[in-house]
């Protein structure tokens, strides 16, 4: 078991304020972009809100689609996700102007909570970068047993506070909140699939494994 314990009340609230965070900006844009339709005479303003209504809608599609599976009970418990299909979710949901994703995995069917793990550590990852940058994905082993390395390159790409002992299943010194569940999640995907994740600073990429 992690070393941090918490309500199972707790985790599903802090689970779903996460979500959220994802969602309130393309949701709030969607909002704004629908006012100026229905306040605006002029035909460029109303043409630029709706461009911004569109990409909104899309954005908010894509990270769903995403939460779902990283999040969501994602089919039965033997279920399995073909790692392709995460691959299109993952660039849906990292991919813009200032972030690209390269995916090294095979397409294959894989372990549903091996690959919701998957996608938590492309979470975890991608917080290091908020400037963006280049994240990585590459293969450990092969098989059933396909570990997973996620590589984090981006302008002052750095690992905060507690995330690593969290990923790790040990105790992050300081009390588990909406910013702080994630790790700490990836970590309950690990344990249930048998692998361990550990994060380190290699040079100055993030490195995110699980084996």
């Amino acid at each position: 078991m992690s070393g941090t314990p918490i309500e199972a009340l707790d985790l599903a609230a802090m689970l779903c304020s996460r979500v959220c965070h994802d969602l309130i900006s393309p949701v709030g844009a969607i909002v704004n972009g629908l006012e100026v339709l229905a306040e605006e005479k002029d035909e460029e303003t109303k043409t630029f809100a709706l461009d911004l209504i569109k990409k909104s809608a899309g954005t908010a599609s894509a990270k769903l689609q995403f939460c779902r599976i990283a999040f969501g009970a994602a089919g039965s418990a033997g279920a399995q996700i073909d790692l392709g299909d995460a691959e299109t979710i993952s660039r849906g949901f990292f991919e813009d102007d200032k972030t690209k994703l390269a995916w090294n995995l095979p397409r294959a069917l894989l372990a549903k909570n091996r690959v919701k793990l998957l996608l938590n550590l492309l979470l975890v990852a991608g917080q290091t970068i908020p400037r963006g940058g280049r994240l990585t994905v590459d293969p450990i082993g092969e098989g059933d047993s396909m570990g997973f390395k996620v590589s984090a390159a981006g302008v002052n790409a750095k690992i905060q506070p507690a995330v690593a002992a969290l990923l790790a299943g040990e105790d992050g010194g300081t009390p588990l909140d909406a910013h702080r569940i994630q790790p700490f999640y990836a970590s309950l995907l690990a344990q249930a699939s048998g692998v361990t994740v550990a994060m380190a600073m290699d040079g100055d990429t993030v490195v995110v494994s699980a084996q």
